[in-house]
């Protein structure tokens, strides 16, 4: 496979899963932001009651963005941040650049994917400029968020259920387990530092509904109640989303995906990379590792490292297989 074919493959699937992660958080940050108000302040102390700003301010943190780039003194900071983050095309992370960048790689790629996927994808862009042409009105995004993660659905499925199992398949599933990985480490690690300040794994007082929000982030907030069938507990927030192997957005349960396809990669030609020494490392430390451990290191100092390693074997994939100018 030609090294450019693998580029495209991998950031098709980085750019739709980046696409739906994003809708996903501004979904749950926009419901958090409706229901934060004087009456669920009472009784908390400041650290733990930040309302609609601090909300944004964490999204705003997890994409890269300065708060001061958001403010306007036409409109509130928050329906800012939603239109750069839905439909500002100059912004790598907004869903209109993301869903457009994988059509467009999808368009260089359509013989190596099956016509079911191409029409998906195809299908996706067309309504979303249309969507992004006429704006969504203040207020009303919610519809939006849950289409973009429908239509994501519809994608990711056709290319699971059609796809042959060969390299094209291994190049697109990096990019989405990669992508994923990333998204769901940036989001518990500023959220729960969010919510806890001082990183502690307990504390007095749990809001029920901030933690949800961060569950919901990621469609656990079932899941986690189906496994540890008690109340909503820190700790165990970060045990689930770090080391559930079951979890299909789970640090452990992503880089074990990635690390499959690397080893299907390296069976497929014959040799292996510095890659796939790399995935082997993140792996083992989410296998073997134990929630005790990570607290008494301190959850913020993993997961930055776990986010710059990420990014380490992302750019050991782009130089040991993808192109390189």
């Amino acid at each position: 496979m030609l090294s450019s074919t693998a580029d495209n493959l991998y950031w098709m699937g980085r750019y739709i899963e980046r696409a739906e992660n994003t809708a996903r958080l501004l979904a749950a940050s926009n419901r958090m932001s409706l229901i934060a108000g004087p009456e669920r302040a009472a009784g908390q102390s400041q650290s733990q009651t930040q309302g609609r700003g601090g909300e944004w301010r964490s999204v705003a943190t997890i994409y890269g963005i300065e708060p001061e780039a958001i403010a306007a003194e036409s409109e509130a900071p928050e329906e800012k941040l939603l239109r750069t983050l839905c439909f500002d095309r100059d912004n790598a992370s907004s869903i209109v650049a993301c869903v457009q960048r994988a059509r467009n790689n999808a368009r260089a790629e359509r013989n190596n994917l099956t016509v079911e996927a191409w029409e998906n994808i195809n299908a996706t862009w067309l309504e979303l400029a249309e969507v992004a042409r006429k704006g969504v009105p203040p207020g009303e995004y919610r519809p939006f968020f849950e289409w973009v993660k429908r239509q994501s659905h519809l994608i990711l499925g056709s290319l699971w259920t059609t796809l042959l199992r060969d390299e094209a398949f291994d190049f697109l599933h990096l990019g989405i387990f990669i992508e994923r990985a990333d998204n769901t480490a940036r989001i518990l690690d500023v959220k729960y530092h969010r919510i806890l300040p001082d990183g502690a794994p307990r504390a007095d007082v749990v809001d029920y509904y901030e933690w949800a929000e961060l569950l919901a982030c990621v469609s656990a907030v079932r899941a986690y109640k189906r496994i540890y069938q008690s109340g909503i507990e820190p700790w165990r927030v970060a045990e689930f989303l770090l080391l559930r192997r079951d979890l299909p957005r789970s640090l452990h349960y992503c880089l074990g995906r990635v690390d499959r396809h690397l080893n299907s990669l390296a069976d497929f030609h014959g040799h292996r990379h510095e890659c796939h020494r790399i995935s082997g490392v993140l792996y083992s430390r989410l296998r073997y590792g134990q929630i005790e451990r990570i607290f008494r290191r301190g959850l913020h100092p993993v997961l930055t490292d776990f986010i710059g390693s990420i990014a380490e074997l992302s750019e050991e994939l782009r130089r040991n297989y993808l192109m390189t100018t």
